[in-house]
């Protein structure tokens, strides 16, 4: 049994997570139920995303649907029988279309063509009433960025087009809907269809992947939108990327409502046709029943009920999110007539509602104001059709512009600009920073409704919307299973070791903080941080080369993951969520010729020339994925099923034939510390979750390699053979690096070695260079011939010494060993320049500058990167887990 809380408060609404099992406690098939803290039933769906080498159950996922009172906690029960809905969720396929009905609603999905659903109706006496037809995707397109001043580009529209439909899940708790296809042809204005350019192509088509998700008794769906920029950054500038429904309108004007989320639960709050405020008074119970969208009934006032139709009608409203600080509210009467604004606020909680006393649609974006440029339109609420909007790329704003961001610095030759630009820690190569695919995933919500929802109903929604539901297991409970290596719980009983947990949650308190003064929001940006900071200038260097945005540089990523398994915290969970939401997606190719390559820290997130697959590792998305089971996480981790093939884009060619080069698939040189542990969180997370026995066969093959090496990890590097999958054991050669052992390879190796795979010499291997990497050069020598060169990151490297201090069975080494992790750690004093910053600030607190040498007041700390950050957190984290007991007091 498992006891469930909830991340962050009790919701009502759908809600699917993940649970880890120690090995060999759950078998496969067993089944799942769960219950209340009084022993009460409820419904739920359970499948397994991941097993243990011997079989057993290591991931199970579960799916429960919307509770009217849900408990503080519940109890997981392996082996019991799950209790059925009342109202199941119900996939069926009839004249070439799917009917999904979960019995508040029901939605007809066609099996192609150019909308998401046909229609989604509601229960009704004496069958189903339809509330909204022709749920679509619309873009906006332009040959030509927006003009700075004079000057007109001419757009095109595009609705999306669905090419395959694929049920994931068909209930009956859960049902899980895929369509994939594209943005479709563009149109002009006139309807016609756009001009076919040289080659043939007519540009971008924007590949994407929607899925829904139905709750059985829930008449809310959650809409998970995922697209790939394909296009050519000279040439193809999006001006609009949207979601759109068209709402039946069956009442009359006055009965009619709008309603569009400001700040902090806030909501504009109008009728079509109003009947507040006007010379002749409908009554007061008219008047209040409008405002609170319940039906006017009859109007007694007879100057007011006779003369309705000279009441002007409110048809369209724009809610439009320019930036993370402000959205503007306008409405006008109809097409052709000028806008009339209404108040404007700050950060709209990204949700709203068109429809009648009869019934309406509630649709929403999550992260509205995050992910800005974003708009919320209705149109035509005056008709008898109304259309709803969510703009994930607002038509207001600019058109999205892709281009590179600066043209290699002036220099005449590639060698001026490579000379140029290593001032600003910049890799370059002309054509390399390309956003040619790379891709944003978006989360809305659509939600039919029978009459207009109270607004106070709606603000919850939003809420949710927001902040959506998860269960989760307790630290303990997950620390128990045995899974992601090297962590405990936070242990404050002592003042060293509080002074450690009082800095583990400065840094993590520190970056909440910087994105929000920096404004690290925007539709490309949200969920990243910053690299490096400028003390001179107080900012973050957004525009310096490789120093801007960190793209995942040191694992950053991992860090806030660890940091959210020990103390179960919300807020790191967002945080941690966001950036893997953001580093998944945008820092790596999802198609093209670096597919499955991310790319490294730059001012812009493709910016960088060194495409790598440390920064697409799938050791960065995989708690995400176990703790929640999101597809589309699933989506990028099995875009990594053949990782090894990456190498293809970017090793040294071999010629073939005159001036013919291609890759040689039998000498792809791998490093055997960011490559290797990058393959191995692939090939390991391929094996877990779908039984892959290729994935298997090279992660075993080339863990045996390492072991045979004859200086192991500190080779260095290998030769890869593709077609075998295995390495060249023949190289004696040491070369250490300090990269090697910062892209999640400590946590990788500690998962290997604890599944206990009976790998010759692999564990050796490892230990040795947890053992060595710290070690005095004398001690270096004396056991591999030779001092290591290349030392550096010594307080990120403490936890290899922690960790093979750790594996020893030697009492009086393991104590020389935990010494050396927490003085390495610390301030040593034989390492002054190997110390970064973090180490050499005795006084970690903010400094408050303002004046007329920073934009705003802000709240710095100048001594911190993201590299060291997130290091130290690791450390920190695995140092803590593993020679806790050795942390001397002084």
């Amino acid at each position: 049994m498992t006891v469930l809380r909830w991340l962050d408060r009790p919701a009502e609404q759908g809600v699917t997570w993940g649970v880890p099992w120690p090995r060999g406690e759950v078998l496969p098939g067993t089944p799942f139920a769960l219950a209340g803290p009084a022993g009460e039933r409820v419904p739920v769906q359970s499948w397994v995303t991941a097993t243990w080498p011997d079989g057993s159950v290591k991931w199970s996922a579960h799916a429960a649907g919307p509770q009217k009172s849900p408990s503080a906690t519940y109890e997981l029960r392996p082996g019991d029988t799950p209790a059925e809905p009342a109202r199941p969720v119900v996939v069926t396929r009839e004249g070439g279309a799917l009917h999904v009905g979960t019995g508040a609603v029901t939605w007809t999905i066609e099996e192609g063509g150019d909308t998401l659903a046909r229609s989604v109706t509601v229960p009704a006496a004496g069958g189903e009433r339809e509330i909204v037809r022709d749920v679509r995707l619309v873009s906006l397109h332009q040959d030509r960025p927006t003009p700075d001043e004079d000057g007109s580009v001419t757009r095109e529209r595009a609705t999306g087009r669905v090419t395959r439909v694929t049920v994931e899940q068909d209930g009956p708790v859960r049902a899980v809907v895929r369509l994939d296809g594209d943005h479709g042809d563009r149109r002009k204005a006139d309807g016609t269809q756009g001009e076919r350019r040289n080659g043939g192509g007519r540009g971008a088509r924007l590949p994407f992947t929607v899925r829904l998700y139905f709750y059985a008794g829930a008449a809310d769906v959650r809409v998970v939108h995922s697209f790939v920029w394909d296009g050519d950054p000279r040439r193809d500038f999006l001006a609009g990327l949207g979601l759109r429904a068209d709402v039946i309108m069956r009442d009359g004007p006055h009965d009619r409502h709008v309603r569009l989320a400001g700040p902090d639960g806030g909501f504009l709050t109008e009728a079509v046709r109003g009947l507040t405020g006007l010379r002749r008074d409908p009554g007061e119970r008219v008047r209040r029943a409008q405002v609170e969208g319940r039906p006017c009934g009859p109007i007694g006032n007879p100057e007011v009920s006779g003369r309705l139709h000279l009441i002007p009608t409110w048809s369209d409203y724009t809610l439009d999110q320019t930036s993370a600080d402000g959205f503007v509210l306008r409405k006008r009467t109809a097409e052709g007539h000028a806008w009339v604004t209404i108040p404007a606020g700050t950060r709209s909680a990204g949700y709203g509602y068109v429809g009648g006393v009869s019934g309406g649609l509630a649709f929403g974006l999550r992260d509205f104001w995050r992910l800005h440029p974003t708009r919320l339109d209705v149109r035509g609420a005056a008709t008898d059709l109304a259309t709803a909007t969510v703009w994930l790329w607002s038509p207001s704003a600019p058109a999205m512009d892709l281009r590179f961001w600066h043209d290699g610095m002036g220099q005449d030759t590639f060698a001026e600009q490579l000379e140029g630009l290593e001032i600003s820690y910049e890799d370059h190569e002309p054509g390399f920073g390309d956003a040619h695919g790379v891709a944003r995933t978006h989360e809305l919500t659509l939600r039919v409704h029978d009459a207009t929802p109270p607004s106070a109903d709606l603000a919850a929604h939003a809420a949710a919307m927001n902040d959506p539901a998860l269960l989760t297991a307790a630290p303990e409970r997950i620390r128990a299973a045995g899974v992601f290596g090297d962590w405990d719980v936070p242990d404050r009983s002592t003042p060293a070791r509080a002074a450690i947990e009082d800095r583990l949650d400065f840094l993590f308190d520190l970056y909440v903080r910087e994105r929000e003064q920096r404004r690290w929001y925007g539709f490309w940006d949200y969920g990243d941080v910053m690299h490096t900071y400028d003390a001179d200038r107080h900012t973050w260097r957004y525009d310096v080369g490789g120093y801007a945005w960190d793209n995942s540089e040191l694992s950053p990523d991992l860090w806030l993951w660890y940091q959210y398994l020990r103390t179960g915290r919300h807020d790191v969970f967002r945080f941690a969520e966001a950036m893997t939401r953001h580093t998944g997606e945008v820092d790596v190719y999802h198609l093209g010729r670096w597919k499955g390559l991310g790319s490294r820290h730059n001012v812009q997130h493709w910016g960088c020339s060194c495409k790598q697959l440390r920064i697409s590792n799938a050791v960065y998305r995989r708690l995400f994925y176990f703790l929640t089971a999101d597809e589309r996480t699933g989506d990028l981790l099995d875009e990594l099923a053949v990782p090894e093939e990456t190498f293809l884009a970017v090793d040294p060619l071999r010629k073939v034939r005159d001036d013919v080069y291609t890759p040689d698939p039998s000498a792809l040189s791998v490093g055997l510390g960011a490559d290797w542990g990058a393959l191995a969180a692939a090939w390991l997370t391929r094996w877990e979750r779908h039984g892959d026995e290729r994935a298997r066969d090279r992660l075993l093959g080339t863990m045996a390699g390492i072991g045979a090496l004859p200086h192991g990890f500190l080779t260095g590097e290998a030769r890869l053979d593709l077609a075998t999958g295995r390495f060249d054991t023949s190289r004696d050669a040491i070369a250490v690096s300090h990269l090697s052992a910062v892209f999640g390879l400590p946590e990788m190796c500690s998962e290997l070695i604890a599944l206990e795979l009976d790998v010759p010499g692999f564990e050796r291997a490892w230990l040795d260079y947890c053992r060595l990497y710290l070690a005095p050069a004398a001690e270096q020598e004396a056991e591999v011939g030779q001092a290591l060169r290349g030392i550096s990151l010594v307080q990120a490297h403490s936890r290899l010494a922690a960790y093979a201090s750790a594996r020893s069975a030697d009492p009086g080494q393991a104590a020389v060993l935990a010494a050396r992790a927490w003085r390495k750690f610390r301030l040593d004093e034989d390492d002054q320049l190997n110390r970064n910053e973090l180490q050499r600030e005795p006084d970690w607190r903010l400094t408050r500058v303002a004046g007329p040498h920073v934009l705003a007041p802000v709240e710095e700390a100048a001594f911190v990167s993201t590299n060291d950050a997130a290091q130290y957190g690791l450390a920190a984290i695995q140092n803590l887990a593993l020679v806790r007991d050795h942390l001397p007091e002084e």
